[in-house]
């Protein structure tokens, strides 16, 4: 697949009460077919004001920015052979320990080597699910558990489900300072302005909610039970930030926190030397079977760099 770009437009303000998002962007893009709009959708690749949408029936009104990923004349994923840890599956879903350094979805700047190549090659007929079945994601050096439907009806159900707030997704971190007291962030988050690649809290941003609580406290860092009741992007990053507490190694949110990086430097120097990525893990699951409805409680262990983090730190 060749490089891709992405390109913003704004759907016309006298558009009539409401139109099909497929036919919409027809208009917008005459160069190409309708079908190759709807594969786009399809595949993730459309946003409407920088929330992706999946259905080619979603209605536009007029006024909305449109972010898509440029179509290229052909447009395919390839299958890859790259191992997952698998630690559940059946005939409808999959839940994979997601490793470090691994991109769930391919994008702008990561056209292979994903989440989604390898389940491509693991289970080939889910190259006809939407997204190969992918129905939330984690950052790329965020470790740990994620969902992946094996059929349409299981990824609509879950998708209900994660809308519905039924599915419990539990992170532990080790953030940077130390917290006392169990808490609760409830900030909205959108898009940077000018990084678009970040995130910021903003009045004018979504809903975003992150619960903590404290599972062991050190001299400079705290290690964290986070769990999300709202799934934005970069959102416990952003949220830790927000409250001066940025994750440890985060290479995005972490550099406003150099005063307190001083502080702990040969500590730091030492615990970035070997984690090279945010200490963030997804470590648990629960939800409802979404076609058996049988209650699903996955989890998995901390990773050995975590670990790792975690025994420095207790000795200082």
């Amino acid at each position: 697949m060749t490089k891709q770009k992405t390109i913003y437009k704004k759907t016309k303000n006298n558009l009539q009460y409401k139109q099909r998002l497929d036919k919409a962007l027809t208009k917008l893009f005459p160069e190409y077919s309708r079908s190759k709009i709807k594969n786009h959708i399809l595949h993730s690749l459309v946003k409407i004001n920088e929330k992706i949408i999946t259905s080619p029936k979603t209605s536009v009104y007029g006024g909305e920015i449109i972010e898509i990923t440029k179509i290229q004349k052909k447009f395919f994923w390839k299958a890859q052979n790259i191992p997952l840890n698998i630690i559940y599956y059946d005939k409808d879903i999959i839940v994979i320990n997601k490793s470090k350094n691994m991109v769930v979805h391919p994008g702008h700047g990561n056209i292979d080597g994903t989440l989604l190549n390898a389940l491509l090659h693991y289970y080939p007929p889910i190259i006809n699910i939407p997204r190969a079945g992918i129905v939330h994601r984690l950052d790329k050096n965020t470790t740990g558990l994620i969902v992946v439907a094996k059929t349409i009806l299981a990824q609509n159900r879950l998708i209900n489900l994660i809308k519905k707030r039924k599915i419990t997704r539990i992170y532990e971190a080790i953030v940077i300072g130390t917290i006392k007291e169990n808490g609760s962030i409830n900030e909205p988050i959108k898009r940077h302005n000018i990084k678009r690649t970040n995130m910021i809290v903003h009045p004018m941003g979504k809903e975003s909610i992150t619960h903590y609580s404290v599972i062991e406290s050190f001299s400079n860092h705290t290690h964290l039970k986070i769990i999300l009741e709202t799934g934005r992007t970069h959102q416990i990053r952003v949220h830790m930030k927000h409250i001066n507490h940025p994750i440890v190694g985060d290479p995005t949110y972490g550099k406003s926190s150099l005063k307190t990086i001083k502080k702990i430097k040969k500590n730091y120097k030492t615990i970035l030397s070997f984690l090279n990525r945010q200490a963030l893990h997804a470590k648990s699951l629960i939800f409802p079977h979404p076609i058996t409805l049988n209650k699903m409680q996955l989890h998995t262990p901390l990773p050995d760099d975590i670990k790792k983090l975690i025994k420095i730190l207790k000795k200082n």
